[in-house]
């Protein structure tokens, strides 16, 4: 079998990241006829499909996927020393993708938006959802960064710090715990709770020891831990698949809500909800930035971290 010329490489890369013929032969400045014609090739050299059509873009097999993550870091490393030094962020055009669910949009994105409205006018931000594997996301480069509550994570990655968010009970200011002068944990638990789907994100990877990522807001079991201590139990009424979710339907109703506070304030604010502090000691939760150790090579992506770290501070 031969091997692959840098330039399919590069292709294959860049195919990894945008799951389009079409993206990538404008970030390679390529004709998709080129592009389909360098992946052909690359099919046809490791007797593989390597990425096929799939409703939601192309979609990489087992062997793309292992195949990219042992590229990654060469190719990375390769073209690291090979691009420019310097790097202008008032000038530059490039993309950033940024990983996050309900609390990095809400809270982290609109300050660094701005941010990069005045230092870098030109980029442009994609802020994903968490969809697919995490880890092969940030493998392949389709994104850059994720926001997260990383609880471990492969040698591959580093997580750093970003924010340590404290919990709060969400009600409707018209609910009867709402009313209530002084709420204990007797009260708390009388109220009928939701809860967000989910208690932590575990991934293989492709390599590696695994990724845990908690998916959910949740104390530790310190709620659990204080109902059982004076012999009480808290009644599920509902469970919803994420944070959103559970603020607009706390909003409606006599329910409550574990949440971050930043994340309810704004709905505070506008009187949508009423934030009680927990009755019991709640720990706070550490969120932070995860990306590829290697990556930092990459001046843009070593300036978006510094900005992003910024920004938490500031929160």
């Amino acid at each position: 079998m031969s091997i692959p010329d840098l330039n399919l490489l590069r292709v294959f890369d860049v195919l990894l990241e945008e799951r389009s013929v079409t993206r990538a032969g404008v970030r390679l400045g390529l004709s998709q006829s080129a592009v389909s014609h360098a992946l052909n090739r690359l099919r046809h050299m490791l007797n593989d499909q390597l990425l096929v059509r799939g409703p939601s873009g192309m979609q990489p097999t087992a062997r793309a996927l292992d195949l990219g993550a042992r590229l990654h870091a060469p190719m990375a490393q390769l073209q690291a020393a090979l691009a420019p030094t310097d790097f202008d962020p008032a000038t530059s055009q490039r993309r950033f993708t940024l990983v996050a669910g309900a609390y990095g949009a809400a809270v982290l994105a609109p300050p660094l938006v701005r941010r990069l409205a005045e230092l870098a006018p030109r980029a442009e931000l994609v802020v994903s959802g968490y969809g697919r594997d995490l880890l092969d996301t940030l493998d392949t480069r389709a994104a850059d960064f994720a926001v997260a509550g990383v609880l471990s994570a492969p040698d591959r990655f580093t997580h750093d710090p970003l924010v340590s968010e404290h919990l709060a009970w969400a009600v409707s200011p018209g609910a009867a715990l709402a009313r209530l002068a002084c709420v204990d944990l007797a009260a708390l638990a009388a109220t009928p709770h939701i809860a967000i789907e989910g208690q932590t994100l575990r991934e293989d990877g492709v390599a590696g020891r695994g990724l845990v990522v908690r998916a959910s807001w949740e104390d530790a079991g310190a709620l659990d831990q204080a109902l059982a201590d004076q012999g009480l139990t808290r009644r599920i009424a509902v469970t919803v698949p994420d944070t959103s979710t559970a603020l607009a339907v706390a909003s409606r109703s006599e329910l409550a809500t574990l949440v971050p506070r930043r994340l309810a304030g704004a709905w505070a604010e506008a009187g949508l909800l009423k934030l009680i502090d927990p009755p019991y000691a709640s720990p706070a939760v550490a969120i932070g930035l995860l990306f590829r150790k290697d990556r930092l090579q990459e001046p843009p992506i070593a300036w978006l971290r510094d900005l992003i770290q910024d920004v938490a501070r500031e929160l």
